[in-house]
């Protein structure tokens, strides 16, 4: 599961004008509502689960990354987005840094392998400090769909 093929362009949103963690969860997750990704009806039972989440724990992991995620019965299938902020958002991450690159997504209720896998992938994908590089110059969601779809990880020394 790599974030290539869980975006495309219409899921990405190269400068955010949220400021702060809760705005920055629910301006990702309304462009899912409006692009058809997450029926309507449905937003305030996901919007739910993201904030229990998020509640336990800051998603924000440090580097500049946070990962608001949520397993929910309103999906059937993994839905995601990403959000780029230059000014970063305040998001109580673990090093009290401002994040630049959001990560929102939801897997079904059922599907708690994926879940783990999907976010330990992002997780690796964006710890790649050449990757947030690219990502901060990328100057539109096409390019930013770019990198996600070219980087291949580098194979990891055994």
């Amino acid at each position: 599961m790599t974030l290539g093929s869980l975006l495309s362009v219409d899921q990405i949103i190269p400068e955010m004008k949220a400021t702060e963690r809760w705005s920055a969860i629910v301006e990702l997750l309304d462009l899912l509502v409006g692009k058809g990704r997450v029926h309507a009806r449905d937003r305030d039972s996901i919007l739910g689960a993201l904030r229990q989440r998020e509640e336990t724990m800051s998603t924000g992991i440090g580097f500049g990354i946070a990962i608001p995620h949520a397993s929910s019965t309103r999906v059937s299938e993994v839905v995601a987005a990403f959000g780029r902020s230059s000014t970063g958002i305040e998001f109580d991450s673990l090093d009290n840094s401002p994040v630049k690159f959001i990560v929102l997504f939801v897997v079904p209720k059922d599907q708690f392998q994926v879940h783990l896998r999907t976010l330990a992938a992002i997780a690796k994908f964006l710890n790649d400090k050449s990757v947030r590089e690219q990502l901060g110059k990328a100057g539109s969601a096409g390019e930013i769909l770019a990198i996600f779809e070219n980087k291949v990880p580098r194979p990891q020394p055994s």
